[in-house]
């Protein structure tokens, strides 16, 4: 029997590039595919698209349409509550702009299987519309408080096994209210996974094409204006205080290593940028990441 998989897909106005996102993943290769799509409310025909679409292809399953969620992050938790696990063995996000390479899936069950992990994610090709492309690279090696911190990559690489997802399930749904609160949902199913437990693998083979375009919520992270964006995220207080929301909602906070800094005081920034190695993956980040600790530090000192 072939692996079943359920994709969660969260639209929103999507409708220059749903089309071409949902042909790639109805045609992975070597699986069986049931594509579950919540929709922002939108203003583009997106729901009508999405509903003609469930009509066509009994693989289709179009949620109830109307809410109105404001970001991703709100309409993937939404997703997640939703969603039946019966009847299948792996789950996976989508956004609704990208394009699947179609071994996308083959290879995540076979990383999954030969490394013996519960959760899976991997490197991407971004493309933008004057045809550039760059390889996202997000494998660099795991370290022990990276969850905490930063994603495994984008969201929509992301293959959960059915033990992993169920937990998942449980943990939003009773944590509903709280993880609202949470901006980026890939950070924070990535830390449930790992806070919990479970192996995660990133894979070093690119498995889609990123699209870049100026609706990203994201994006990837390139560039003058990004780091500006980036900069004032830490700066206004929003980066580590959802670090410190992620780390109380997944149950970790009471570890010694997260006791040393969840109060973000002025010795707690201190140890966190002694501690950047812990923090982050890429030897960069890990680099920028204690300055800012110290920058923060610093601006706390002069108050």
């Amino acid at each position: 029997m072939q692996p079943r998989f359920l994709v969660l897909l969260a639209a929103y106005n999507g409708m220059k590039w749903i089309s071409e996102q949902v042909e790639s993943i109805l045609s992975q290769q070597n699986v069986s595919v049931t594509l579950l799509i919540s929709v922002d409310s939108s203003t583009d025909g997106t729901e009508q698209w999405v509903a003609e679409m469930a009509t066509r292809d009994t693989r289709v399953i179009a949620l109830p349409f109307g809410e109105k969620f404001g970001g991703a992050a709100r309409n993937f938790f939404r997703l997640i509550k939703d969603a039946s696990s019966a009847d299948f063995d792996y789950f996976s996000l989508a956004d609704q702009d990208d394009i699947w390479h179609p071994d996308k899936f083959s290879r995540a069950v076979h990383v999954i299987n030969s490394q013996r992990v519960d959760g899976y994610s991997g490197d991407v090709t971004a493309f933008w519309p004057d045809g550039r492309t760059n390889a996202i690279v997000k494998s660099q090696p795991q370290v022990s408080y990276d969850f905490l911190f930063e994603a495994a990559g984008p969201g929509c690489t992301y293959v959960f096994t059915r033990d992993l997802f169920i937990e998942l399930q449980n943990h939003v749904v009773g944590h509903f209210a709280g993880v609202q609160e949470v901006t980026l949902h890939d950070w924070y199913f990535y830390a449930f996974s790992r806070a919990k437990g479970y192996r995660w693998h990133i894979d070093n083979v690119p498995g889609m094409q990123y699209r870049q375009h100026a609706s990203n919520q994201v994006g990837v992270n390139r560039g003058i204006k990004a780091f500006r964006s980036r900069l004032s995220q830490v700066f206004d207080g929003w980066y580590l205080n959802q670090a410190v929301r992620i780390a109380n909602l997944v149950g970790v906070s009471d570890q010694p290593f997260v006791r040393d800094w969840i109060n973000l005081g002025r010795i707690q920034l201190l140890r966190l940028a002694l501690n950047s190695s812990r923090c982050r993956r890429r030897p960069r980040d890990k680099l920028v990441f204690a300055g800012l600790c110290l920058a923060l530090a610093l601006v706390k000192h002069k108050k």
